[in-house]
């Protein structure tokens, strides 16, 4: 489970950084930034906080509504940002990856000395310090608050995308390979939301 261990050893004005949306054909890769002003929480909120995938997604929606609260209260600053699918395709998913990354901790006030990124890889040119923690969404309460409101947001924009889009299932494979969705690009064709660049739809596009 999370704690602030990660936290308290950098000091003040932490933020945790993760993302939602590397392996999807289709739509943005999501990053959010969170960072706790003060640890005097619902202690709901606390005592649910995890790594999103390790959550239902009642449970993701529930929590992100108490991040929300909290945010609403001052005890918390939050960024959500994204990089387009003609992003990906342009620089690669690792570095769309990274640009929602800095476009999210961006958007915190105050801004932060430290950004504690999910992964094993880190971002160039940010906004402060960084420093990456593999399973960082399991240790770090700021990472796991992260990666729910990366999720639910991405989950979100895919339910928007499949009513415009509604041959393809995104409200339910948010964007990944499912017979479904390959079944929706055989007889559809791709969106403008699909990522070129990935092998599958590289391959449909070259038939």
């Amino acid at each position: 489970m999370p704690d602030w261990i990660i936290e308290d050893k950098c000091g003040a004005l932490v933020c945790g950084i993760d993302e939602a949306g590397r392996g999807p054909w289709v739509g943005p890769v999501v990053a959010a930034a969170v960072m706790f002003l003060n640890r005097n929480i619902n202690a709901e909120l606390l005592s649910g906080i995890n790594d999103s995938k390790k959550l239902t997604a009642k449970k993701r929606e529930h929590l992100y509504a108490l991040l929300m609260q909290e945010a609403e209260k001052g005890n918390l600053t939050y960024g959500i940002a994204s990089a387009t699918a003609a992003e990906i395709d342009e620089l690669n998913i690792l570095q769309a990856t990274f640009l929602a990354m800095r476009r999210a901790a961006e958007k915190l006030s105050p801004a932060p000395q430290t950004a504690l990124i999910d992964g094993n890889r880190l971002p160039q040119n940010f906004c402060c310090r960084t420093e990456c923690f593999i399973e960082g969404d399991a240790r770090s309460y700021s990472i796991a608050a992260a990666s729910i409101l990366a999720k639910v947001w991405r989950d979100r924009y895919m339910t928007e995308l499949a009513r415009k889009y509604p041959y393809y299932g995104f409200e339910k494979n948010a964007g990944y390979g499912t017979k479904e969705h390959i079944a929706g690009i055989l007889e559809h064709g791709i969106t403008p939301e699909h990522r070129r660049s990935y092998k599958p739809i590289k391959a449909y596009i070259q038939k």
